[in-house]
Parts: C-alpha cells; structure tokens; sequence
C-alpha cells in the first residue's frame, strides 16, 4: 500500500509544475501580444478643439495694431516767461479761438523792465531826431561860410585886379598892389578848403546818423524783447481749438518752458496705432488701413512709421480718410487692420495657435473616418492677423486642429469624440 501510494503522490507533483510552467507561457505570450500592439490613442472631445478647413484663394495680408486717437493739430503751450498765475480764464473742454486768453501771469519785474526799455527807446528817438536838426541846421551854417568866402574872394580878387592896372600907371605902390594880391590868394585857398567841408558834410552827417540809429535800433530791439515778454504774461491758444488740459492753478509759481495749457483741434485726429516690433517690418506709408472706434469703421492711410522700437512695439501713424462716428475724441482706444498685401492662389488656413510665418509646425490632421486626427509636419508661410499660408504639408479641403495641442504632443494620433 505504501508503494502505491508515493507514485501517485509523484504523479500529482509533476502534473502541478506542468499547469505552472503551462500558466508561465500564457502569461509571457499575452505579454509579448500586448506589447507588440500601439498604445491606445487619446481621446479628446470635439467641443473643446478648434477646427479649420484649408482652402484654396486670395489671402489678404494684415497686421493689426492697437493704440489711440491724436489730435493732428496739438499745441502744448509752455511758459516763455517766469511768473504767477493770477487767473485762469477757460477750463479744459471750452473751445477757443486762437488769440483767446487761457490764463494770465503777473511778474512786476517784467513789468518794470517794459517801462523802463520803453522811456529808454523814447529818450534815444528824441535824441536821433535832435541830432538830425543839428547835423541840418550846421550843413546850412557851412553853406552860407561858403558863400560869404565866396563874395568876399570876387571882391578882393576884383580889387587885386583894379590895382594890378593902377600899379602899371604909376597910381598906386608895388606893396599895396602885392598885398591886395596875397589877400585874393589867401581867401581862394580859404574858398577852396571851405567848400571841401561843404562837400564832405553829408558823409560825415550820414556817420553820425547812421551811429545813432544804430543805437536807436538796440534800444528799440530790447523794448521789442520786454514787450513780448510782457505781452506773455497773457497766455494765449495760438490755435483756435478746445482746451484739453490746463495743469496749472491761481498762485502757483511757474519758470520758463512750464506746461500751462493743451489745446487741440478736436475735428481734425489721426491715429497712432502700436505694431509689435517683428510684424511693423512689412509697414509701409500709403498702405490702407482700417480703424475701428468701437463706434465704426473710418478707413485710414499709413502716413509715417516711427524709425525706432519702444517696448517692443512701433508706432505707425495713421491718417483717417473717411468721417469720424459720433463719440470719436482725442486719446479714444482704436484698433487697425493694416492691410499690408493680397496674396493670389494660394492655400491657407485661420492660424494655429503659436504658429510663426515661415516656420514648421506639427498639426493633427483629421481622418477620413472623422474620429481621428493624425499628427503631421506643415510648412507656413506668409501670415496674416487670422490666416496663414500654407507652403507644404496640407491640401485644399484638409481639415486640421488649430487650437493648442502641446498636451498631446507625445502622441502621433487622437480620437475625437
């Protein structure tokens, strides 16, 4: 009996490792089955992705802008003197004309010296004016000098003469003749240097004037000077518009180029938009534009494109063609459209997220099944504010995700639903 039974002890053994050697196999086989297939796809619901067709047509180029409405005629009017502000005639929001008073200033210095540089050039014109009679009164007093010489050397040369015809008679001495002829020599040169005078007066008249206008002149600049300064103290628009600010208030103290007023054409605005720095490059002045004012559309040209980068961004200058809707004012937020070019046959697509013109990018493009998206390389070219070109990867009618994929990036295939 012990026999018997130890055999089928041995029996029930080895058929125990058979069933876990046979268990071992089915479990390597199912393993290498498994890891031979491809992981499951993701699945992702079709109403969070964002879905667009390719198609086939004109592209037109645009680079859109934000900024505000500015003023084309804006004078910000400083203080061309010190002084203190006495009164503010008009507040910010009256319209003005261009010689109104906005405010006035008071400065006694500049007062003083007003009055003071204005006896100045009335003393220096009374005098020019006396001078003048001086110079005439003395150039009649040479006249007549000269025209009693005149007389005076007929006389004595006439009487010379009657001597000379006495002396060949025997009627009167050599000495008196020799005299009467030395006094006619003498009064001749006397005529001769008087008249020479005569001549030279009106240049030596002209020397005088011309260093007393001179003088005048500086007297009158410098009461010009003081009358301007004077005449500032009223500060006035210089352009007649509305007033759209006034940063100053009765008795402060101001210095000269202190801001005191802004005043602005309001009917006349252009706009400033800012272009990001990397898409200004294809800006060029005459290009159109279209703003929107939150109110309307006013249709616009490029008029200038700032040279220089601020923070990131460039300035574009904009001018406005068509009228302005009801609402529109200076430093109203717009935005603008530039339409930069119109690229024909084309394909294109509305942009993926993050995509870059010129670039490569990875997007899933929907199956024939419709349930499934396979991840592709497509080439971009051209872009606009809402399209891109596209170059290689895609054809027309192709429909691909544009929404952020990156969380799926690891995964060549996904399952809509």
């Amino acid at each position: 009996m012990d026999i018997l039974r130890q055999g089928i002890v041995e029996k029930k053994r080895r058929n125990r490792w058979l069933l876990v050697a046979a268990g071992v196999v089915a479990v390597a086989a199912v393993t290498a089955a498994l890891a031979g297939l491809d992981p499951a796809a993701p699945t992702v619901d079709r109403d969070t992705v964002w879905i667009g067709t390719v198609e086939r047509g004109s592209f037109e180029r645009q680079v859109r802008g934000h900024g505000t409405l500015v003023p084309e005629n804006l004078r910000w009017i400083q203080a061309r003197t010190s002084g203190r502000v006495e009164v503010v005639h008009v507040k910010p929001g009256h319209r003005v004309e261009a010689d109104g008073v906005i405010l006035e200033l008071s400065n006694p210095e500049i007062t003083r010296s007003a009055i003071d540089a204005e006896n100045a050039l009335r003393r220096a014109e009374a005098e020019l004016e006396s001078l003048r009679v001086t110079l005439v009164s003395s150039e009649l007093d040479q006249r007549a000098r000269v025209a009693e010489l005149d007389a005076e050397a007929t006389r004595v040369t006439l009487e010379a003469e009657a001597n000379r015809e006495l002396n060949t008679k025997g009627l009167i001495s050599e000495i008196n003749l020799r005299s009467s002829e030395a006094m006619a020599k003498a009064l001749a040169t006397r005529q001769e240097i008087e008249a020479q005078r005569l001549e030279m007066n009106p240049k030596a008249n002209s020397a005088l004037l011309a260093a007393k206008e001179a003088e005048v002149e500086q007297h009158r600049a410098l009461y010009r000077l003081r009358a301007e300064q004077l005449d500032a103290l009223a500060v006035r628009a210089g352009i007649a518009g509305v007033v759209q600010d006034v940063p100053v208030e009765i008795g402060q103290e101001v210095a000269p180029g202190t801001m005191l007023a802004k005043v602005a054409e309001p009917t006349l605005l252009q706009a400033e938009l800012r272009v990001p720095a990397t898409r200004a490059r294809d800006v060029r002045p005459g290009q159109a534009v279209s703003v929107d004012t939150r109110n309307g559309l006013v249709e616009g040209t490029v008029n200038r494109v700032d040279p220089s980068v601020h923070e990131g961004s460039v300035m574009v200058e904009v001018r406005l063609d068509g009228s302005l809707p009801e609402g529109a004012r200076p430093d109203l937020a717009v935005d603008g459209a530039i339409q930069i070019e119109v690229l024909t046959d084309v394909l294109f697509i509305g942009r993926p997220v993050q995509a870059q013109e010129n670039a490569t990018i990875g997007l899933y493009r929907l199956e024939a099944d419709g349930e499934h998206a396979q991840r592709i390389s497509v080439q971009l070219g051209s872009s606009s504010v809402d399209a891109i070109e596209i170059v290689d990867g895609l054809q027309e009618g192709d429909q691909v995700i544009l929404s952020d994929t990156s969380r799926w990036d690891d995964n060549e295939r996904i399952r809509l639903r």
